[in-house]
């Protein structure tokens, strides 16, 4: 294995992402974070799935603080606006646009850049707080736990995943579960991390799929190693590739309907299956966190 020595700083970031969903990118990130818990090492776990975050299921976190998580949003002053333009010339997203003398504002469109509030010559835009999700935080068997939680219908993903990564304590290990797919949150799940972990199957679609991942993750130019869970069914591709794209193969999990079984029932694999302890600590050990 050729992965980065990482424990080099106080707070060490592992973001565990998948180019689709089902991979088993939650059931890594959560038995991760046990294992290193299990040491006495501080560890976090962060989900930023915050569309259809899920490892509480398996952490059973007991939650202790729920805090609102707003941004601000547009609100033109009629009084002071002269009609000029410029707040809609500016905004990329069309969330605010000027009709004749009329300035109207579309909040779910608004990315919060603040850029209207600047160019407008009379001062007649200023800044109000509209909510868009909740970020839970607490603590299972020594792992501090933190998830958020977007409002239906809205789609400020990245704004809220950005809320949740601020909830790292600056020391240990933060175990980041990252959205499915290549999309903006993703990116922003990821970037800043001392390592991708790269969940994926050994199928036509994980590999495909896989490819559009590493191009993401090297676009960021982040290091990465890939995890292949159901290794033994399937076919060879994924490790084929791997090893012409010079990607470490960290971890194998084996097609174990055991483990199946343990995700349907809420349950964290290595305490349902304890022999499975040993994969996550050779990972951690591979990654030089345990």
């Amino acid at each position: 294995m050729n992965l980065p020595l990482l424990r080099t700083k106080p707070e060490m970031r592992i973001a565990i992402a998948s180019g689709k969903g089902g991979t088993g990118k939650t059931t890594v990130a959560t038995n991760l974070a046990c294992v290193i818990a299990r040491t006495g090492q501080a560890v976090q776990y962060l989900d930023c799935d915050v569309e259809e975050p899920n490892g509480h299921i398996f952490l059973k976190p007991v939650i202790e603080q729920t805090q609102e998580v707003t941004i601000g949003v547009p609100e033109v002053d009629t009084q002071k606006c002269d009609g000029c333009g410029n707040c809609g010339q500016l905004c990329q997203y069309s969330a605010i646009v000027c009709l004749k003398e009329t300035v109207m504002t579309f909040e779910p469109l608004c990315h919060s850049c603040g850029g209207c509030l600047l160019v407008c010559p009379n001062g007649a835009i200023r800044e109000k707080q509209r909510q868009i999700g909740f970020i839970d935080l607490g603590t299972a068997d020594g792992v501090k736990f933190a998830q958020g939680r977007l409002n239906v219908g809205d789609v400020r993903t990245p704004s809220l995943i950005r809320h949740v990564k601020q909830m790292a304590a600056g020391h240990g290990v933060v175990i980041i579960d990252a959205p499915p797919g290549t999309s903006c949150p993703v990116i922003e799940a990821v970037k800043g991390a001392d390592l991708c972990l790269l969940v994926t199957e050994p199928t036509p679609f994980g590999l495909n799929d896989l490819k559009l991942a590493v191009e993401m993750v090297r676009a960021l130019k982040l290091p990465l190693a890939v995890v292949i869970n159901r290794s033994d069914s399937g076919d060879d591709r994924v490790h084929r590739f791997c090893l012409q794209a010079g990607i470490d193969v960290a971890m194998e999990l084996p097609d174990d309907r055991r483990i199946a079984e343990a995700y349907s029932s809420g349950q964290v694999t290595i305490n349902a299956l304890p022999e499975y302890q040993e994969h996550f600590e050779h990972l951690a050990g591979t990654m030089k966190v345990i």
